[in-house]
C-alpha cells in the first residue's frame, strides 16, 4: 500500500508577545497607549499601572536593554496585527512556474500547441520552464535537444506582445536540458 504524506499548510506567523505576568525581566521601559514614554520601572509597578487603566502590559521589543513594554489593549493589538497580515497577503502576487516538456521527436503541430500554451502562461505572468528529456539513444543527440529548445525560445520571442527574457540559461541535468524564461513587461 502506498502512503502519501502531506505537509500542513503554514499558517500566517502571528508574533507572540508576552503579557502581564508572562514578562520575566526585573525592569522594563514603559510606553503608554498613545506612544508617550513613561520611563524605566519595575515590572510589578508597570503591571499595576496598566491594570489601573484597565489595559495590559505587552512586551513589544524583548531584545532591547531593558525590554520595551507597552500599556495597551492586547486583544485590539492582536486584531490589528492580524488585519495587517491579511492586507499584506492580499497584495502578494503568486507567481507559478509552469512546465512545457518537449522531445526530440516532437511533431510541428505539437510544437505549435506547446507554443500557444507557453504564450498563454507568459501573458498570465507565470514563469515558464522549458524542458527536454533524452531517453535511451537520444542521449547521443544532445546537440539536437539544445537546438530544439533554442528554436522554441526564438519562436516565443517572435510572438507579438511578449518580451521574453531568460531567467535561467540552458542547463543540463543528467538526461535533460532545462531553461526558465519570463515575460518582461515594460
Amino acid at each position: 500500500m502506498r502512503r502519501t504524506f502531506r505537509r500542513p499548510k503554514p499558517k500566517p506567523q502571528i508574533e507572540f508577545y508576552r503579557t502581564n505576568e508572562q514578562i520575566r525581566v526585573p525592569e522594563v521601559r514603559v510606553i503608554d497607549d498613545a506612544g508617550g514614554m513613561l520611563g524605566i520601572m519595575p515590572v510589578a509597578k508597570a503591571i499595576a499601572l496598566a491594570r489601573e487603566q484597565e489595559l495590559d502590559l505587552v512586551e513589544v521589543f524583548p531584545k532591547a536593554q531593558p525590554p520595551v513594554a507597552k500599556i495597551t489593549d492586547y486583544g485590539r493589538m492582536r486584531y490589528q496585527k492580524e488585519k495587517q497580515l491579511q492586507k499584506q497577503k492580499a497584495k502578494q502576487k503568486k507567481i507559478e512556474v509552469k512546465d512545457i516538456r518537449l522531445s526530440l521527436r516532437i511533431s510541428p503541430h505539437d510544437l505549435d500547441l506547446r507554443l500557444q500554451q507557453a504564450i498563454k502562461f507568459l501573458e498570465r505572468g507565470d514563469k515558464l520552464k522549458i524542458e527536454i528529456i533524452l531517453k535511451g539513444r537520444e542521449k547521443q543527440l544532445s546537440g539536437k535537444g539544445v537546438e530544439i529548445i533554442k528554436n522554441f525560445v526564438n519562436k516565443l520571442k517572435d510572438a507579438n506582445g511578449l518580451k521574453v527574457a531568460e531567467e535561467q540559461g540552458l542547463t543540463r541535468q543528467m538526461n535533460s536540458f532545462n531553461m526558465i524564461v519570463i515575460n518582461k513587461k515594460g
